[in-house]
């Protein structure tokens, strides 16, 4: 039985074929608009404000609770 035969591309070849289906892949993307770039960005921002004021909030809840602990049983009461 032969074996199967394999027709190997050369490096250049490679390079230039996935360059050109990048290109097409390109081509078919959908690209936001500056008004939905500037919405989401928006929306991006502000959420991340807030989730940090909500983490510095808890962070100082945990922080004043583990302060009152730690006070309770190591000075006694």
């Amino acid at each position: 039985m032969g074996e199967p035969v394999s027709i190997e591309k050369s490096t250049w070849v490679q390079i230039r074929d996935y360059f050109s289906d990048v290109r097409t892949e390109m081509k078919r993307v959908t690209w936001p608009s500056r008004q939905e770039i500037y919405g989401t960005t928006v929306m991006v921002l502000i959420t991340t404000f807030l989730f940090g004021f909500y983490f510095w909030v808890c962070d100082q809840a945990f922080m004043a609770s583990i302060s009152r602990i730690l006070r309770h049983f190591l000075h006694g009461g």
